[in-house]
């Protein structure tokens, strides 16, 4: 394997970072100078955050435990262990928010000292948002389908710095059958572990048009061992699609009362279910695109 990468997109904007799993888009907005330090801080911190979180992998594979938080050596892994702990009354591992974990992270050292307008980081679709007093990004999402509106407005205002989506159709596996589903939270590590848990929660169990395999099956180091994971979804009835989706909002709307998300999106064959102040706005043709595919 390479070690940590780093150059500008075409664009010349966006900074790319890569090393191994981990593919991080990059961008800040404000002074110049403080930009070009945010992306330097950036950089330097990327150099060893996969080779962190490698060395406490074996840990961050077991279950957590709603009363026994473990004490990690790295940050990023105490971020990932302090976004599944609320959520540890079932099944989770710290896994579950890696993604986010590293975008929270990257951010953090980009704002370290500095004073940008806005900012974001963007691991694969699961992401950090710096957003200064007054400012607002808008982020594309995925797995709208049908027409629907694509673009979600995120102020300041919100309390909303972390996007994330989950799905059987994403990189990770899924134990549920959503096509996508996108949650807004506090911080990147947040939002990734509830949209983890929410897809997984969107299912009908043991219904024939879903494909299945253990996960060890796939992958022989996962975290998840001899779970189920879906590996296919076939023709379901419209009752059945929105069986699943209630499904999953329940566990949605259990998770926004408790406070642990601020809204998500569900979507599974075209259809969606909505938990939260989420207002999905179609986008603009004229609009600079901030970033996309959260």
């Amino acid at each position: 394997m390479n070690g940590p990468q780093a150059h500008w997109l075409a664009d010349g904007r966006r900074l790319h970072l890569n090393h191994g799993p981990i593919d991080l888009i990059v961008e800040a907005f404000g002074g110049p100078e403080e930009c070009r330090a945010a992306y330097e801080q950036a950089v330097a911190r990327f150099q060893t955050i996969l080779i962190e979180v490698v060395e406490e992998l074996p840990e961050l594979r077991l279950p957590a435990f709603f009363l026994a938080p473990r004490d990690f050596a790295g940050p990023t892994a105490r971020r990932m262990e302090a976004a599944v702990m609320p959520l540890a009354e079932c099944f989770i591992t710290p896994m579950a928010a890696v993604a986010g974990s590293v975008a929270d992270e990257i951010l953090g050292a980009m704002l370290a000292g500095r004073r940008l307008d806005r900012a974001y980081v963007n691991n694969g679709g699961d992401c950090a948002l710096h957003l200064g007093i007054g400012q607002s990004m808008t982020v594309a999402i995925a797995g709208t389908g049908n027409g629907m509106a694509d673009r979600v407005a995120i102020r300041s205002e919100d309390g909303v710095r972390g996007v994330a989506t989950s799905g059987w159709r994403g990189r990770s596996f899924s134990l549920g059958i959503a096509d996508a589903v996108t949650v807004l939270a506090r911080t990147g590590a947040e939002a990734d572990a509830a949209a983890t848990l929410i897809a997984n929660a969107v299912d009908l169990p043991g219904h024939p048009a879903v494909a299945r395999a253990a996960a060890r099956d796939l992958a022989p180091d996962s975290d998840l061992g001899e779970r189920l994971v879906t590996q296919g979804v076939g023709a379901l009835t419209p009752g059945e699609v929105a069986r699943a989706l209630d499904n999953g909002l329940a566990v949605a709307e259990d998770f926004r009362r408790r406070g642990l998300i601020a809204a998500s999106a569900l979507f599974l064959a075209g259809e969606a279910r909505i938990s939260g102040s989420v207002t999905l706005a179609a986008p603009n043709k004229h609009a600079q695109e901030e970033f996309a595919d959260a």
